[in-house]
C-alpha cells in the first residue's frame, strides 16, 4: 500500500492511496479464512469447504468490502501517523474508474486539516465581573408588579369603564347562525386588555349589569381560523356583573397567592430571584469579555471551508432577521450571498469555536448524561403535551443531540478558562448592568 502526497498548501491536504491487486487479494483471502469455520455447503462438513471453492463462491462479493476496508485502513493509518484531524468529512474518490479485478485500486484523498492551536497565555487576561445586589427599590418594584398581576376586582354600580372587569354570556353568529367557538358562559373580560378581536371590547364600555348588548365586529383577513377570517359577526352579550379594580395591597395575603408563607418570605424569594437574574446577565457580559480577549490573544490559520459554511449560515440568518414577514424555515428564497459582515463574524466564530474545542479537549471537559437530560427536559417544556415525542425525536437525531450538547460544552470550557485568569469583582448598580447588556446586544 502506498500513500503519496499531492497537495500541501496551508491547511489543504491531498494524497493518492494505492492498494495493489496483491494486497486486495490477500484481504479477500483473510476474510474467507475468518469466515471458513462457520460456512456450510452441500457435500462438505461445516468448516471444511475448500478455500478455492469459497473464493469462487464468495470472492467477488467480498471484493468490494475488502477494497473499502483497505482504503479505510490506509486513511486511518495516515491520520494516525500524520496527526492530522480533518476539519470536515474528507473527499475520497476512486481515480481509476475503469478498474477491473486484478488491477490496483487508486484513490484520491483530499481534506482540510484542523490547525495546530496553542493555548493562550492566561496570565495576560484580566477581566471585571459586575456584581449587582437587589436593593429595596428593585424588590418593591417587583412586589408592585406581582400585585398588578394578582389584580382583584370588586362589584360596582354603574357603567363599565376601561380597566373594569365584566362577566358575561355571549353567542357569536355569522349570517344569523351560531359558529363553533363563538359561545361562552360566565366569561370574565377586562375591558382594554385586548383579549378579543379589535372593536369588540370598545363596544362594551358603558354597559351595566343585567343589560344585553349586540356587538358587531369583523374578523381580520389574516385570522387564524380560516372559516372566520374576514367575516362579519354579531355577538349577543348578556352582562351578568361589572367589577372595578380593587386597590392592590402588598401584604401577607398577596404573598400566599404566590406560594410564600408571608410577605417577608416573598421578599426573600424575590431578592434571590433578582440576584440570580443579575448573576446570569453578569456572566453573559463576562463571557463576552473573555471571548473578546481570547480573539485578540490567539491567531492561527482557519480551514476555508468552515469559514465559508459559517458565513453562509450567518448571511442566511441576517437576511431573515431583516425580513420579518418571512418564516425562518422558508428556504424558497434560494441561497443568500455572503457579505463582508457575515465573513467577519464567521472568522471570529470559527476561530473561537476551534479554540474552545481544543482547550476543552485538553482539559478533558465532558458533558454528562445528567446535563444532557436536563437540557432535553428544558427543551421539551416548550412542547406541552408532546414531551414524549420530543424525547424520542432527540434520541433518534444525533444532529439535534449535538445542538443541545454544544452550548453546554462551551459554557463548561468558559468556566474552566475563567478559573485560570484574573477576575476582579466590581459592584455596580442595576442600570449599569443593564447598559452593559445593551452594549453587548448592540455589538452582537
Amino acid at each position: 500500500m502506498q500513500v503519496t502526497e499531492t497537495l500541501n498548501e496551508g491547511l489543504k491536504r491531498g494524497y493518492t492511496i494505492t492498494v495493489t491487486a496483491d494486497e486486495l487479494a490477500a484481504k479477500v483471502d483473510e476474510k474467507l479464512v475468518e469466515a471458513q469455520p462457520e460456512i456450510e455447503m452441500k457435500g462438505f462438513r461445516k468448516g471444511k469447504v475448500p478455500m478455492a471453492l469459497l473464493k469462487k463462491q464468495f470472492g467477488q462479493r467480498l471484493l468490494g468490502e475488502a477494497m473499502q476496508d483497505a482504503v479505510d485502513g490506509a486513511m486511518n493509518k495516515h491520520f494516525e501517523d500524520s496527526g492530522d484531524r480533518p476539519a470536515a468529512q474528507p473527499d475520497v474518490k476512486m481515480t481509476n474508474e475503469d478498474w477491473k479485478e486484478g488491477d490496483d485500486v487508486v484513490v484520491s484523498l483530499n481534506y482540510e486539516a484542523l490547525p495546530k492551536i496553542d493555548a493562550p497565555d492566561y496570565s495576560s487576561i484580566a477581566l471585571e465581573k459586575l456584581v449587582v445586589k437587589a436593593d429595596d427599590a428593585a424588590v418593591q418594584e417587583a412586589l408592585e408588579n406581582l400585585a398588578k398581576n394578582a389584580q382583584n376586582f370588586d362589584d360596582k354600580d354603574g357603567a363599565a369603564e376601561d380597566g373594569d372587569q365584566i362577566t358575561m354570556d355571549f353567542v357569536g353568529k355569522i349570517d344569523g347562525e351560531a359558529f363553533e367557538g363563538g359561545t361562552a358562559e360566565d366569561f370574565p373580560l377586562v375591558l382594554g386588555s385586548g383579549q378579543f378581536i379589535p372593536g369588540f371590547e370598545e363596544q362594551l364600555v358603558g354597559v351595566k349589569a343585567g343589560e344585553e348588548k349586540a356587538v358587531t365586529v369583523s374578523f381580520p383577513a389574516d385570522y387564524g381560523a380560516e372559516h372566520l377570517a374576514g367575516k362579519e359577526a354579531v355577538f349577543d352579550c348578556t352582562i351578568k356583573a361589572v367589577k372595578a379594580p380593587a386597590e392592590a395591597v402588598i401584604d401577607d395575603e398577596l404573598a400566599k397567592q404566590f406560594g410564600a408563607e408571608s410577605l417577608e418570605a416573598l421578599k426573600t424569594q424575590i431578592t434571590e430571584r433578582l440576584e440570580a437574574e443579575y448573576a446570569q446577565a453578569s456572566r453573559a457580559v463576562l463571557k463576552r469579555g473573555l471571548l473578546d480577549a481570547l480573539d485578540t490573544a490567539v491567531n492561527f490559520d482557519l480551514p476555508p471551508s468552515l469559514v465559508e459554511a459559517e458565513s453562509k449560515q450567518i448571511a442566511h440568518q441576517l437576511w431573515h432577521d431583516s425580513q420579518e414577514d418571512v418564516d425562518q424555515n422558508d428556504h424558497s428564497h434560494g441561497e443568500i450571498e455572503t457579505t463582508e459582515e457575515s465573513d467577519k463574524l464567521a472568522v471570529r466564530r470559527v476561530k473561537l469555536g476551534l479554540l474552545l474545542a481544543e482547550i476543552g479537549q485538553k482539559a478533558e471537559v465532558e458533558v454528562t448524561d445528567q446535563e444532557m437530560t436536563q437540557a432535553v427536559i428544558a427543551q421539551a417544556r416548550q412542547y406541552p403535551g408532546q414531551e414524549r415525542a420530543f424525547f424520542e425525536f432527540i434520541q433518534k437525531n444525533p444532529q439535534m443531540q449535538q445542538q443541545l450538547r454544544a452550548p453546554i460544552f462551551e459554557d463548561k470550557v468558559v468556566d474552566h478558562i475563567i478559573e485560570q485568569i484574573t477576575v476582579t469583582e466590581k459592584e455596580v448598580g442595576k442600570d449599569d448592568l443593564q447598559k452593559a447588556i445593551e452594549d453587548l446586544e448592540n455589538e452582537a
